[in-house]
């Protein structure tokens, strides 16, 4: 199979069968194999009955469901594994990203050789305080934490070699950084192309303001993850060490200077000293635990189900 399209969807009815035709329309005139792969990840119109339709209409649709609102991320985990496309094809479901893109992302990946292509939305049709200069905000500091030199890590349509989205595990709210887990993976040949976007002609926006925080925030987890995922004791356990090094060195200074340099001067518990070279060695204590308990839950974590699906269609 040539291309499998992945659409994570949340309420997003008056849409599907109008993106649909048009994916269809595209894919029959490149003459390419596909599947589509919607996933319904809770809504509480009638998404899941459109999906249905154009299955009874259309065997390449497959449909997903899940049992409530997992989130985009889970969405797109559960598509993945479900993909059968030699490239996958990622785009949102409200008519915003164009499917006329998908012939020129597959030669990317099959000809050029990318692992995995991302889109630029250069010129958008959002608001511009409420959506573009936060997402310009936040593009700027995933470029600089990551290293990946991408100009807009959000845009939903991307095109990944089959081989990436086996082997990467998108959780949580990671969907913003799959070039980072794949870069991390070791798939290294990213590349970039600019798309057309397009004004949402249906409905309201799912997201607000608040994933804009949540980003920057799952922005330093996946900096950490990356660093020091494998090997929290070398994080935690050298800032254990370096702080009980200090309220050691404290503790060690005050006992030489009560009982050798000034054994008849004040207390030691009257100097302030004595409770910098207490604390730093309780921080430090708790530090080496944390970064020891790291590595057991590491050690000992077991794969466990992000969602539940509650119907499948046509797989």
């Amino acid at each position: 199979m040539n291309i499998s399209v992945v659409i994570p969807l949340l309420n997003e009815q008056e849409s599907l069968t109008e993106l649909h035709d048009w994916i269809a329309k595209v894919m029959q005139s490149n003459r390419f194999s596909y599947e589509i792969i919607f996933i319904d990840d809770g809504s509480t119109d009638e998404s899941w009955s459109t999906i249905m339709k154009l299955s009874q209409q259309n065997p390449s649709v497959k449909g997903i469901r899940f049992l409530k609102n997992f989130g985009k991320s889970q969405a797109l985990h559960a598509g993945f594994a479900k993909a059968e496309g030699d490239v996958v094809i990622t785009m949102d479901a409200d008519l915003q990203d164009n499917p006329e893109e998908i012939p020129e992302l597959y030669t990317m990946i099959m000809v050029q050789k990318f692992d995995l292509v991302s889109g630029w939305k250069k010129k958008r049709y959002d608001s511009v305080i409420a959506k573009n200069l936060p997402s310009k905000l936040f593009n700027w500091a995933a470029r600089r934490t990551s290293g990946v030199k991408l100009n807009d890590f959000n845009c939903g349509l991307k095109a990944y070699n089959k081989n990436v989205i086996k082997n990467i595990d998108v959780n949580g709210e990671m969907h913003r950084y799959i070039p980072v887990l794949a870069k991390n993976a070791g798939f290294v040949k990213i590349g970039e192309k600019v798309v057309q976007h397009q004004a949402r002609k249906y409905g309201e926006t799912k997201f607000g303001m608040d994933r804009f925080v949540n980003g920057f925030l799952d922005l330093i987890t996946i900096w950490f993850l990356s660093r020091f995922g494998k090997r929290p004791m070398h994080l935690f356990g050298a800032l254990g060490v370096l702080m009980f090094g200090i309220g050691f060195i404290f503790a060690f200074y005050l006992g030489i200077d009560k009982l050798l340099l000034n054994p008849t001067g004040r207390l030691i518990t009257d100097r302030p000293q004595f409770y910098i070279a207490l604390t730093t060695m309780i921080l430090g204590s708790q530090f080496f635990v944390a970064g020891f308990l790291g590595e057991l839950i590491l050690r000992s974590k077991r794969d466990r189900s992000r969602y539940l699906i509650k119907q499948e269609l046509n797989f």
